[in-house]
């Protein structure tokens, strides 16, 4: 995995579960569309399906992140 894959996928899990004011989905594009733009040919692809699952999980509560309010 690419540093900068690794880097842009950090950010959008950030945003899908610290952050409800984004839509998931624009967290998700916008992850694919840098990705495409900074990483590897198959960068929007891996980032898609990673970042995607992460977000299907987060809705169906399958994992329970605790954030202490001074890191947001």
């Amino acid at each position: 995995m690419s540093p900068v894959d690794r880097n842009i996928m950090r950010i959008a899990a950030y945003e899908i579960i610290c952050c409800s004011d984004i839509p998931s989905k624009v967290s998700i594009n916008e992850a694919i569309d840098i990705g495409k733009k900074f990483g590897t040919e198959e960068s929007g692809a891996f980032i898609n399906g990673i970042i995607d699952s992460i977000r299907i999980a987060h809705e169906k509560e399958d994992f329970i992140i605790e954030i202490d309010e001074e890191i947001k």
